[in-house]
C-alpha cells in the first residue's frame, strides 16, 4: 500500500513538472513569436510529447488562458490604479499606455490583447467602462466614444508594434500618443458613421 501510495505521489509531481515545463515553454515562444507557434514545438521544448501536451491542456485555448493568466490579474490591477488615480484622464491614458506596455513586451500578450477585448459580459468589461465613463464624466473623454471604439486603440497599437517590433520597439507609443490625443474631448468632431455592435466587434475580432 504504501510503495502504491508513493508511485501515485511521484506521478502527481510528474504531472505538475510537466506542466510547468509546458506553460514556461509556451511563455517564452508565444513572447517571442506570438500565438501561432504550432503546438509541437511547444510540447519539443518542453520536452515532453505532443500527447503530454494534450493531456495538460486539450486545446490550444486552454494553454494560451493558463499561460496569460498572471496577465490578466496584472491588466485587472492596472484598471484599479487607475480608477485610484485623481485626474480621470489621466487615469484613462495611464490604463491604456499600462496595457500596450504589456503588450510590447510579449508578442503573445500582444495577439492576445487584439483578439480578445474586453467586450459586454466579460472579466474586464465593467473595469475598463468605468475608467472610459468616468473620463467622459469629467468632460475630458470624448462622449462619443464607446467601449466597441477602444478595439480600434488595441487593433492599431497591436499592429504597430508587431510591424516594428524588431526595427523600432518604441514606435507603438507615438502610435498611442496621437491616439489618445485624438480621444480628447476637446478634439472631437462629428463622427462619420456610428459604432460598431458588440456582435459586429466580436465578429471582427474573430477576423484577427
Amino acid at each position: 500500500m504504501a510503495l502504491k501510495l508513493a508511485k501515485l505521489a511521484n506521478m502527481r509531481k510528474d504531472a505538475v513538472h510537466n506542466r510547468e515545463r509546458l506553460l514556461g515553454a509556451a511563455r517564452r515562444l508565444f513572447a517571442d513569436r506570438g500565438l501561432d507557434v504550432p503546438l509541437d514545438e511547444i510540447a519539443r521544448a518542453a520536452g515532453v510529447s505532443i500527447g503530454t501536451l494534450y493531456n495538460r491542456f486539450p486545446t490550444r485555448d486552454a494553454l494560451v488562458e493558463a499561460v496569460f493568466a498572471d496577465r490578466v490579474a496584472t491588466v485587472a490591477g492596472l484598471a484599479e490604479q487607475a480608477l485610484a488615480m485623481g485626474d480621470a484622464w489621466e487615469g484613462f491614458a495611464a490604463f491604456m499606455t499600462g496595457v500596450c506596455e504589456l503588450q510590447a513586451s510579449d508578442l503573445g500578450y500582444n495577439d492576445l490583447a487584439a483578439r480578445a477585448v474586453a467586450m459586454d459580459g466579460d472579466r474586464g468589461y465593467g473595469l475598463m467602462r468605468e475608467i472610459l465613463e468616468r473620463a467622459q464624466r469629467a468632460g475630458q473623454l470624448r462622449g462619443d466614444v464607446t467601449l466597441a471604439d477602444m478595439a480600434f486603440v488595441v487593433w492599431g497599437v497591436a499592429a504597430t508594434i508587431r510591424a516594428t517590433y524588431e526595427v523600432a520597439p518604441g514606435a507603438w507609443r507615438r502610435h498611442l500618443a496621437l491616439t489618445l490625443d485624438g480621444l480628447r474631448a476637446v478634439a472631437a468632431r462629428p463622427l462619420p458613421v456610428p459604432p460598431m455592435s458588440v456582435a459586429k466587434t466580436r465578429a471582427a475580432m474573430r477576423e484577427c
